[in-house]
């Protein structure tokens, strides 16, 4: 169950390149750094069959793996497969594609918003999973049966997960929904950090351009100097002491020590004086290339019962479709549909306009209504006769 030498690890995935699909999961920490460290690798094919890799007590190399996670011919299936993704991506600089996420396919298929493994495994397999090990630390060495058998669990369940999934998304034809939601987990973008745009991440009270240049230098540096020493962001400087340097903008030495949570040894030490050059930096920098602070429209009142109407239109929508709510639009986005008259926003794009936008459009233009019949929500076509619309 446990893999610890090369030669049984090269054994094992070459017994899966002719699978059509294998799963798997991941087990890390990343509570002291800035990538997450590897402790385990679970991989499992069609069958169940399913081994640990330990990558800390076995001198390994997993270039035999890495061949079967970049093989175009295998799907890779996996459950939240954001982090496991993002590991690999900072091992190998590459994407792990294509892949199959049960979170994403579960939203589609109407489990709801974002459902966490376990719940998803007890409601289509009966099964419930041990998960009392589960925040262990799983750098100790060795790893008890428990530990294995736990994570074991997480790749063996996922193929009756998998293969539920994927008939109910046969059924309704909505494999490539799943597959056109999964589009940013294979970009590599998406796991590139880069330091210039780390200040869109931290919250300020006061977004002028002038202090957002400030923070854009201060996050850069910040990010960076976790990224070179793998440090948690926090353990270098706080958001919020970020925060108060880009919004008062200290002059001097004295004037650094008395931000928030800075500690004092920095303030004093070169990364001090780092700090306050990047800060008279940014002030003195061309006032063109500040960052504009993103003005949210308010919502006026005249508004308010369009937000009503479509609230309830897209209840009716999610219930009829079995679609998770999260998965059709967002808050910000409803707001836009609301306001404007035809937004450059998802809903009104691909399987999402044909689930919603369209009906929401013709809210809008009066030609859709919603109300109530026998104690549901409904909608109606709005026509001379005011006919109900099944």
């Amino acid at each position: 169950m446990l893999i610890i030498e090369q030669n049984a690890l090269e054994a094992f995935c070459a017994s899966l390149k002719s699978c059509e699909f294998i799963t798997v999961d991941t087990e890390f920490l990343r509570e002291k750094t800035y990538y997450p460290k590897l402790c385990l690798i679970q991989v499992g094919d069609p069958e169940g069959n399913a081994k640990a890799i330990d990558p800390i007590a076995g001198d390994l190399d997993l270039t035999p793996l890495y061949e079967l996670l970049f093989n175009k011919n295998i799907l890779k299936v996996f459950h939240a497969a954001r982090q496991d993704m993002e590991i690999f991506y900072n091992l190998t600089g590459k994407v792990v594609e294509p892949l199959f996420d049960t979170q994403i396919g579960a939203m589609v298929c109407g489990y709801g918003d974002s459902i966490g493994y376990d719940n998803l495994v007890r409601n289509i397999t009966g099964e419930s999973i041990d998960k009392s090990v589960q925040f262990t630390n799983w750098t100790n060495r060795p790893l008890s049966e428990k530990q294995i058998n736990y994570a074991l669990g997480d790749v063996t369940y996922l193929v009756d997960v998998y293969k539920h999934l994927t008939e109910e998304l046969d059924k309704r034809n909505r494999t490539s929904w799943v597959f056109e939601e999964e589009k940013v987990l294979t970009a590599p973008e998406t796991y590139k950090n880069d330091p210039h745009e780390a200040w869109r991440r931290v919250k300020i009270k006061t977004p002028k351009p002038k202090t957002l240049s400030i923070l854009r230098e201060l996050a850069a540096w910040r990010e960076k100097r976790a990224q070179d020493k793998n440090l948690p962001k926090s353990w270098v400087l706080r958001d919020d002491t970020l925060a108060d340097m880009a919004s008062q903008a200290p002059q001097n030495t004295d004037q650094l020590k008395k931000i928030r949570n800075m500690p004092p040894e920095l303030a004093q030490n070169h990364h001090g004086e780092k700090l306050l050059k990047l800060i008279q930096s940014a002030i003195r920098s061309d006032p063109q290339t500040w960052p504009k602070p993103k003005k949210k429209k308010s919502v006026p009142p005249s508004v308010s019962a369009t937000m009503d109407i479509l609230r309830m239109l897209l209840k009716i929508q999610c219930a009829e479709n079995d679609v998770a709510t999260k998965l059709l639009i967002s808050t910000d986005e409803l707001e836009l549909l609301a306001m404007e008259e035809n937004p450059n926003i998802p809903a009104l794009k691909g399987w999402r306009r044909d689930v919603f936008g369209n009906d929401a459009l013709a809210i809008k233009r009066g030609e859709l209504a919603v109300g109530l019949k026998n104690n549901k929500i409904v909608k109606y076509t709005v026509t001379d006769n005011t006919d109900v619309r099944d």
